[in-house]
């Protein structure tokens, strides 16, 4: 089983041992949005509104046409991030070898500064689920999962992050925490963390525990990136509040509340607006980034006296 070492950073690129190399993280320590084509014009007008844009890899796995030309086009303007959601790494069944393929042949055109992936399934033997199912927290899961980051990095060439899920139930069979289990894979794979704010709001919020103490519990020294968004508010059976990651509405107060938390104990990271659904106009989606850029200026003034 292939060991993942990051190693020093050397004319600036990054060496994994076997002589895999991977890009730097050149991500800048500030908020960057998720990229729509319907906000490429406000984007170019007001390029320093954002520090940098993150792309769904599975948006641009064709050969040419605009998007790819839009796309090679920003890529000379802002550090770009790329976030897959459909590896299905916590598929029982072997990843795909050809969206494997697809993806290798993106991340070595785009040279991205991140590449990140779900906790999560999305595929049963041909079928392509439009969802991105939970998995339980077992040993065997995080083998399986471990093995799968390490075929995706070993093909991509570079480190994955990984993200945290958004969770309404917990896995009857789960024999470990989902703290434990991220821990376990990604000090077995090498891989990164993603973390995203609002999953943890969501799933502490549904299954009744504190999304302070999960944070004080996280390992937040592999962590690459950080998420926020917004979610929907609904309610079970029993009338009790279910939250839904719905990405499709702004940030709200207790979720920001949660980053400043984390930023005090993790540091500074780079941090993206999700907005994914019911799009805004681009004044919008570019105000949130300014809030998450006055909480590091903040977090980086307090930390600097």
């Amino acid at each position: 089983m292939l060991r993942w070492v990051q190693l020093a950073p050397t004319n600036h690129t990054w060496g994994f041992s076997k002589c895999h190399i991977i890009h730097p993280n050149t991500l800048p320590q500030k908020a960057g949005v998720g990229y729509k084509a319907q906000h490429l014009n406000d984007i170019l007008k007001d390029p320093n509104s954002i520090g940098w844009i993150e792309i769904h890899a599975e948006n641009y796995m064709g050969d040419g046409g605009r998007p790819i030309a839009q796309l090679k086009h920003l890529r000379e303007m802002f550090p770009v991030s790329c976030h897959g959601v459909g590896l299905s790494i916590g598929s029982e069944s072997p990843l795909d070898t050809d969206h494997l393929a697809r993806l290798k042949k993106l991340v070595d055109w785009l040279e991205p500064a991140m590449f990140s992936e779900h906790l999560a399934w999305s595929t049963h033997d041909t079928s392509f689920l439009n969802d991105l199912l939970p998995v339980p927290y077992t040993q065997d899961v995080a083998d399986r999962v471990v093995e799968h980051i390490q075929q995706v990095q070993e093909t991509v060439g570079r480190q994955m992050l990984l993200e945290n899920p958004s969770t309404y139930v917990a896995f009857a069979q789960s024999d470990m925490s989902e703290i434990d289990f991220l821990t376990d894979v990604a000090t077995r794979s090498g891989c990164g963390l993603l973390l995203d704010i609002n999953n943890v709001f969501v799933s502490a919020t549904n299954q009744k525990y504190s999304p302070k103490e999960y944070i004080d519990a996280y390992p937040t020294e592999h962590v690459g990136e950080i998420h926020l968004g917004g979610h929907e508010e609904d309610s079970d059976e029993h009338g009790d509040t279910l939250l839904i990651d719905s990405h499709s509405r702004a940030v709200v107060d207790p979720v920001w509340e949660l980053y400043e938390y984390t930023l005090a104990k993790a540091g500074a990271r780079p941090t993206l607006i999700e907005w994914d659904n019911d799009i805004p106009e681009w004044n919008v989606l570019a105000n949130e980034a300014t809030l998450a850029d006055a909480l590091l200026a903040r977090h980086n003034q307090i930390a600097a006296q």
